[in-house]
């Protein structure tokens, strides 16, 4: 979950929405790699989720990255909810799962070392005061009753709200973790061509990362549990967005989107003010209920952007939500993926022409189908492991068209982060297959096992 923005002055026409995105073009030689990753905490033993308070805890986790490590503390209401440090950040998400927002880097290589180092850092301290980390698009065994509400005063509010709306808001909240990458844009045409890839092709990543078979104790009939949550949490705010894919779309459009959806809260002095359900086109009027008067500022439309979770969501930036956590080198897989695709115009192009015939309906359809049936899914003669096959050959083209060497110069390029994707494209399996071939078979229904085998 995203952090409060500031810094941004007064709105005074409507025309510095667009241009508040618009901000976001760089130069290619500017373009950089942001890679977001969550995990789910548990006490050793007992395999129970982590408490804020406690010997074993979030808080424990927290104090000893911050003291172990050199990371700045990140309070709200006196309470330690986050850590920064050159760029990055650790976060808590509404039920604990730990969550590493990386710093803006050039190449893979720069992303996977600082995953690596914090995954080591993470360990560390784990291991120190009685906990264990897993990496898996949903938590396998924990009862919604059994999972922490951390003090944030974001999540108040959106736990109520969510209660509302669909029917698994809570559910995301407390027991789904995602790793994903934020990447730039060049140009309005550039962003929409890549919104546009991002959204097609994100059912793509679902498949390759799904890391869901279980919750609440056994198999749920998914591969990516996580993606169903998403998929009934709140039409208002989530989705495929069609009109993405329609003629006119910029940032204007993306802005109008932003605009409809309704508002969780406003951030002031410290604190949520409460705007659930209510309209920023309002505030943009002065006629905010929550704060009557009073008109927004830039922050307070980078908060509200922040507040609509559609598969690929835009800011200053493109976010690909797609995608299950999991086991270590698929943090670095994933961002490896998108890159491919999108930093090469070359790659970028071959997307397009492989989604670009698809009707918002199939676009759906593959949704729906990867998060039930991962690579093994169908849709309208469209094989889901014949597309995913295709999508990682043109991320390897463009890998090896970006050029940019590791080690010293010893690696010529980044093409072996994809090395894992190229596994399960070949096999035809993907970690959930994996994990539910252990259920069935040497763990003998055992889901305890998990631990044990997939911890960091």
């Amino acid at each position: 979950m995203s952090i409060p923005q500031s810094g941004g002055g007064p709105i005074e026409r409507f025309e510095q929405l667009a241009e508040y995105m618009e901000a976001g073009c760089k130069p290619k030689a500017d373009w950089r790699i942001g890679t977001e990753h969550e995990k789910f905490g548990y006490i050793e033993g007992s395999h129970l989720p982590l408490p804020y308070d406690g010997p074993a805890s979030i808080r424990a986790m927290l104090e000893g990255l911050r003291d172990g490590y050199g990371w700045d503390p990140v309070e709200e209401g006196g309470h330690l909810i986050g850590l920064t440090k050159d760029g990055a950040n650790v976060s808590l998400e509404p039920g604990g799962a730990l969550e590493l927002s990386g710093a803006p880097l050039e190449t893979i290589h720069q992303t996977c070392d600082e995953v690596n180092e914090h995954l080591r850092e993470v360990k560390a301290v784990s291991d120190r005061i009685g906990a264990g980390f897993i990496g898996l698009g949903a938590a396998p065994e924990w009862m919604h009753d059994q999972m922490p509400l951390m003090p944030k005063g974001r999540y108040r509010l959106m736990d109520r709200y969510m209660q509302e709306v669909g029917t698994t808001g809570t559910t995301m909240m407390r027991r789904t973790c995602t790793v994903q990458v934020n990447l730039d844009f060049g140009s309005e045409t550039d962003f929409v061509q890549k919104l546009r890839v991002a959204l097609a092709l994100q059912p793509v990543a679902t498949a390759l990362f799904a890391n869901s078979p279980f919750f609440e104790g056994k198999p749920n009939g998914m591969k990516s549990y996580r993606s169903y949550v998403w998929r009934h949490l709140d039409a208002a705010r989530t989705g495929m967005l069609p009109f993405v894919f329609e003629e006119g779309m910029g940032f204007q459009r993306y802005v109008d989107y932003i605009l409809d959806v309704p508002m969780y809260f406003v951030y002031r002095d410290g604190k949520y003010i409460d705007a659930l359900g209510q309209s920023f086109r309002d505030f943009l009027k002065g006629e905010l209920p929550a704060l009557p008067g009073e008109k927004p500022t830039l922050s307070d439309w980078a908060d509200h952007m922040t507040t609509a979770f559609p598969e690929a969501r835009a800011k200053k930036f493109i976010e690909m939500r797609g995608a299950d956590g999991g086991p270590w080198r698929r943090l670095c897989a994933l961002p490896a993926f998108w890159v491919g695709l999108m930093y090469d115009q070359g790659a970028l192009d071959a997307a397009w022409d492989l989604v670009k015939g698809w009707s918002a309906e199939q676009r759906e359809a593959l949704r729906i189908a990867a998060s039930k049936d991962g690579l093994q899914a169908k849709v309208e003669g469209i094989e889901m492991l014949d597309l995913a096959r295709e999508a990682v050959a043109i991320s390897e083209g463009g890998l090896k068209a970006r050029a940019m060497p590791g080690a010293n110069g010893l690696i010529p390029d980044e093409t072996h982060f994809l090395d894992a994707l190229k596994e399960s494209v070949e096999s035809g399996q993907t970690p959930a297959d994996e994990l539910l071939a252990h259920y069935h078979g040497d763990w003998n229904g055992d889901l305890s096992r998990i631990y044990d085998a997939y911890s960091y």
